[in-house]
């Protein structure tokens, strides 16, 4: 199948409309004191605000293109024939999300035979917006101000701003050493993770952003917005791809400071 320019476009605006309604509708739930949270059976959470997102994009994306497929965290795949599959997290970052901590997001990625090729990162309660499309740029939205987005300039661990989720992911990983080798020689380290993080990432706000444990899901709209923000998107071995179960966003003047250390720690078989 070929797919062609005017048909991502239309996609891609449809996408950054449809992603920034949906975390919208999260907000009526987010720093409610009766939300109920459910535990999935890997343990995470749960809420009707990632539910009801997803079933949002999900029915208005399959409404406004019938043919494609759609894969979501919550309710699973829907199987089209056009080549075209939507990837949607509905909220990254449950865990800020039932907190009251606004630094959660609404992901949503395109792929087009595997491949992905555009991506949108809503932060609904940062009133802020990312997102690209291959060959388009990556643009960034905050209120009513719209910019291209861009990876920084840093070229050093040094001077970085190192970003991550879950410190005790890494040790669950038996990688517990990268998190403390990248803590040493970067400058500043914090916990801003999950969508944030790479938005971070893609932004210039920071610089390095390692995850020891990604989904599909996590990972699709990332890509695309790294990359056209100037950045590199890889796993921990260097190789480009949304399903190696771990990711990292970083500029390329960093990636192989960075690789020195996560290439010590192949992910477990």
């Amino acid at each position: 199948m070929t797919r062609s320019d005017r048909e991502l476009d239309e996609r891609l605006q449809i996408a950054v409309k449809l992603a920034e309604q949906a975390g919208q509708g999260t907000l009526k739930h987010f720093q409610q004191p009766r939300l109920a949270v459910e535990r999935k059976s890997d343990n995470s959470p749960v809420t009707i605000a990632d539910q009801e997102a997803e079933k949002f994009l999900r029915a208005e994306l399959l409404r406004s293109f019938p043919d494609d497929s759609f894969i979501g965290e919550e309710y699973g795949e829907v199987e089209g024939s056009s080549g075209y599959c939507w990837v949607a997290d509905p909220i990254d970052g449950t865990k800020s999300f039932i907190s009251g901590v606004p630094l959660y997001s609404t992901l949503l990625g395109l792929l087009f035979e595997g491949e992905s090729i555009a991506g949108v990162i809503v932060l609904p309660a940062l009133e802020e917006c990312v997102y690209a499309a291959r060959g388009r740029g990556a643009w960034f939205r905050k209120g009513t101000t719209v910019v291209k987005a861009q990876v920084s300039h840093r070229t050093s661990l040094r001077d970085a701003i190192f970003v991550t989720s879950q410190v005790d992911s890494f040790a669950r990983r038996n990688a517990a050493g990268a998190f403390q080798a990248l803590q040493e020689r970067a400058y500043v380290t914090r916990t801003w993770g999950d969508g944030y993080g790479y938005a971070l990432i893609a932004t210039g706000r920071a610089d390095v952003m390692l995850d020891p444990a990604m989904n599909l899901w996590d990972a699709a709209a990332i890509l695309p917005v790294i990359e056209e923000a100037g950045g590199r998107f890889t796993d921990w071995q260097g190789n480009r791809s949304i399903r190696s179960g771990e990711g990292l966003a970083t500029t390329p003047s960093l990636l192989d400071e960075v690789l020195q250390i996560t290439r010590s720690y192949p992910k477990p078989s």
